[in-house]
């Protein structure tokens, strides 16, 4: 049975999350990466980074699918676990519940986007972080490809993780 930090218990707290929401979907806690490198910058100005790992691993499956004409692009890569209070902060003010949001975000802690591996890809003039993602020339050439590259699916049609499925978000996984 995995504890929560004590750090995170608060903020937990302060959301109004409930400490056995790590053991009911199975959650990790992650440790925050340590040391990032920009891998890309978007329209808006935001500056993308992953561990130098990742983007050594993300640079190469981008440039292999380029060269099958396929454009991937990140719309969300590290995270903070302050950022992600930000986020579920915003969508509580805007009226959601807690068990909804959880739905979709991780809580802070938890959110494989901590560990600096994790990416949300999409194709420019395609759906971004959206389901119809999986009809995207992208989405298929990374389900026959991104494992080459060290990259999965992390949330597949009813994960055990009880987020919704997430074709957009694939983790770099460390490699013995």
């Amino acid at each position: 049975m995995m504890h929560l930090p004590e750090h995170l218990q608060s903020i937990w707290q302060q959301l109004g999350i409930a400490p056995e929401v790590l053991q009911q979907k199975s959650l990790c806690v992650f440790e925050e990466a340590a040391e990032l490198r920009d891998v890309e910058t978007a329209a808006d100005g935001r500056v993308w980074q992953l561990t130098p790992a990742a983007a050594q691993a993300w640079q190469a499956m981008q440039a292999a699918a380029l060269s099958d004409g396929i454009e991937l692009k990140i719309a969300s890569a590290y995270r903070a676990s302050s950022r992600q209070v930000e986020l579920i902060e915003r969508k509580l003010n805007l009226g959601q519940s807690i068990d909804d949001i959880l739905q979709v975000l991780a809580p802070p802690g938890c959110s494989e986007h901590h560990t600096g591996r994790a990416i949300d890809i999409y194709q420019p003039g395609g759906p971004i972080v959206e389901e119809a993602f999986e009809t995207t020339c992208a989405f298929a050439w990374l389900s026959q490809h991104a494992t080459h590259y060290g990259f999965t699916l992390s949330f597949p049609r009813d994960n055990p993780f009880g987020y919704v499925y997430e074709p957009w978000h694939w983790c770099w996984q460390l490699r013995s």
